[in-house]
């Protein structure tokens, strides 16, 4: 294999480094982007493991957990019924629909206990299994399908799946860790026949980062009260990650059987993170912010990383994910020794990395480190 000369090392650099010059700065007021720098970094570990958004919440959120700091003495009360109105004016849904909180260990808990253990959970494999741990851990069991060519949801393959012993399925679109997105018609065909026979949970952590968002929710079948569940968190594109709060779009017999379990006590909620959702939705200008910068930070990504010939999935998510044609234990203890945690596999691809997209900053770093990396694997081939 041929080797890279000064101009093609100095190129790939150029890609490397590009987020540094072309980044906007998001948040003056924050300073979030040059001035401000993570507890991490001052200890020179920059962690891209995570999927978090590093830009942290609005400057109004902000504000509105600082004005909550006088009420730490009192319980979460009402404050709760405010949310609850906001997120059913942002999804145009009945509150009856809406659960709050990071509901699917929960949810997965739940289904699994109605109608006694051996309940099926189909899933994509690899994949975010948090509902299907809880359900595992109750006597469900977890039925597991490859991802396609494409390293979508294999819907057809799930569909094959489905039986009378399924309790649910369970898809994270864009999916975790490949970042792809269904065709939205396509998805939302599969999903109206799927729940026909089995309920269907639609994990949608990452769609606010992903294009044509309205389009590919599918918060309206919930409305038409099918067989659907919507799940939705502030963790990652709102950056309330360390608040742990977030909300379901349930049908309703779902939502009041959850209800008398006790899930929407106010008490359970955190009183900050309920003034920060609720600041962060009536926000209406940050989430277009933020993915517009993690969209530029992702195209910086995928043109170095098709520079260098890897192989690389359409990510919309705010993460990249990459052949390295590494073991990824010896992939990420070389990132590691250059101060960038990318966390752990997802096997069966071994040989695959998830990198998360910080800081204009530390993405410069990291692609620095992989390009090196890379480019040094394929000058031993």
């Amino acid at each position: 294999m041929a080797l890279f000369d000064r101009r093609d090392w100095l190129r790939l650099m150029g890609l490397a480094i590009g987020g540094t010059v072309a980044s906007p700065r998001l948040f003056a007021e924050s300073a979030r982007t040059a001035a401000w720098v993570s507890p991490a970094s001052e200890k020179g570990l920059v962690r891209l493991s995570l999927n978090e958004n590093p830009y942290g919440p609005a400057p109004s959120v902000l504000k509105a957990v600082q004005r909550e700091f006088a009420n730490f003495c009192r319980y979460t009360g009402v404050e709760v019924g405010h949310l609850l109105a906001s997120i059913s004016t942002k999804e145009a849904i009945s509150e009856e629909h809406i659960i709050l909180g990071e509901i699917l260990e929960p949810l997965g808990t739940y289904l699994s206990l109605q109608g006694g253990s051996g309940g099926e959970f189909i899933y994509s494999d690899p994949g975010y299994t948090a509902l299907i741990d809880a359900a595992a851990a109750v006597g469900g069991v977890g039925i597991p399908v490859p991802l396609n060519a494409q390293m979508q949801n294999d819907l057809p393959a799930i569909a094959a799946k489905v039986n009378r012993f399924t309790r649910a399925v369970f898809l994270v679109n864009p999916h975790n860790p490949t970042g792809t997105v269904t065709e939205a018609d396509e998805l939302k065909q599969f999903v109206r026949e799927v729940s026909s026979h089995a309920l269907v949970i639609v994990d949608e952590a990452y769609l606010e980062f992903a294009n044509d968002f309205p389009r590919r929710t599918l918060v309206d079948l919930v409305r038409a009260s099918e067989n659907v569940i919507v799940f939705r968190t502030f963790a990652k594109m709102y950056g309330l990650a360390g608040l742990d709060i977030g909300y379901g779009l349930v049908p309703k017999q779902i939502a009041q059987a959850l209800k008398k379990q006790g899930v929407d006590n106010p008490h359970l909620f955190n009183r900050l993170a309920v003034a920060a959702a609720i600041a962060s939705l009536a926000d209406t200008h940050y989430v277009a912010a933020v993915a517009s910068t993690v969209a530029h930070e992702r195209g910086i990504w995928l043109e170095l990383l098709r520079s260098l010939n890897v192989r690389v999935t359409p990510s919309s998510g705010n993460f990249v994910f990459f052949e390295t044609g590494i073991p990824h234990a010896d992939f990420a203890a070389s990132l590691l020794a250059d101060g960038i945690d990318i966390g752990r596999s997802f096997p069966p691809y071994d040989l695959w990395a998830r990198i998360s997209i910080g800081l204009p900053q530390e993405n410069a770093r990291a692609r620095i480190a992989v390009g090196k990396l890379l480019s040094n694997r394929r000058r031993t081939a």
